[in-house]
């Protein structure tokens, strides 16, 4: 009789392998297919794509992989990171509003994790002072450790307090203000997301792609818009010079490139289309 119990419990859990291995083959291709249309287009929101990235979430999406998924997108100033993050955060969002699902994507701002350096800042007189004299364009500035702890510890089921960072010029970070819980996704992006203290906190790594004149132009107009007056061209200069040593080779650690000039609308195309897949999946 339990010889018979054990067969039985056997079989079944043979026969969910199988099914899970089906599932994530079918996906696998699905998602092949999706991306190959896609790099084949015209104005391909893609650079490049590895296929083990594409088995890897075919892992995930299967339920194979059991655990949340940590995104890391990174690239230089002005490459359209931030846009594209925020572009996967509100339509993954969108669709877990639409069909109550809980607790769908979290977003580490790596920015939040530059060291506190208000005291610096009062001892120059301004932040301006503050930032001929203290490099901000290297990844020495920031914490990453304390980050890659947050992700892995959010990715582990456990509850987060992060810190929050002050971008208007006091150099103040204020720890443990804002709770992060466990999430299907973790998605996370800045200039030294994918550097070496916190790259390997991410099960997908992205880097945005763009051309220089593309970026310089979206540069200059965020400096104006900030205000940065004769100091852009200082700022414009080292933050170049600090990402072709810093940022440009975390390109090589990439699976996945994209265009940081594609239309914003591709991008959300894109994302509804793997949304659709998933929806697929639920049915099965």
């Amino acid at each position: 009789m339990q010889n018979t119990i054990v067969k039985i419990r056997s079989n079944v859990q043979n026969d969910l392998l199988q099914s899970d291995t089906n599932l994530c083959i079918y996906i696998e291709k699905e998602l092949k297919k999706l991306f190959a249309d896609e790099l084949l287009s015209d104005n391909s929101i893609f650079r490049r794509v590895d296929t083990t990235a594409i088995h890897k979430m075919a892992l995930f999406m299967s339920g194979t992989i059991k655990r949340s998924c940590s995104i890391g997108i990174a690239g230089e100033t002005a490459s359209g990171k931030s846009t594209i993050a925020l572009d996967i955060i509100n339509t993954v969002q969108s669709f877990a509003d639409k069909y109550n699902i809980k607790n769908a994507i979290t977003r580490i701002n790596t920015d939040d994790y530059y060291y506190d350096r208000s005291d610096m800042v009062k001892r120059a007189g301004s932040f301006a002072e503050f930032a001929k004299h203290y490099d901000l364009d290297v990844p020495e500035a920031l914490e990453l450790e304390l980050m890659k702890k947050h992700i892995k510890a959010l990715l582990d089921g456990d509850t987060v307090f992060l810190p929050e960072y002050d971008m208007s010029g006091t150099a103040i970070r204020r720890d443990n203000v804002k709770i992060a819980v466990p999430s299907k996704i973790v998605i996370s992006e800045g200039l030294f997301t994918l550097t070496k203290k916190v790259v390997d906190a991410f099960d997908f790594k992205i880097y945005v792609d763009v051309s220089h004149n593309v970026q310089k132009e979206r540069f200059y107009r965020r400096a104006e818009e900030r205000h940065l007056g004769d100091s852009a061209d200082e700022v414009y200069e080292n933050a170049s010079s600090k990402a072709k040593t810093y940022i440009h080779p975390t390109a090589m650690k990439a699976d996945i490139i994209l265009s940081g000039e594609a239309d914003r609308t591709a991008y959300r195309e894109f994302i509804n289309k793997m949304i659709s897949l998933v929806k697929e999946v639920i049915r099965k």
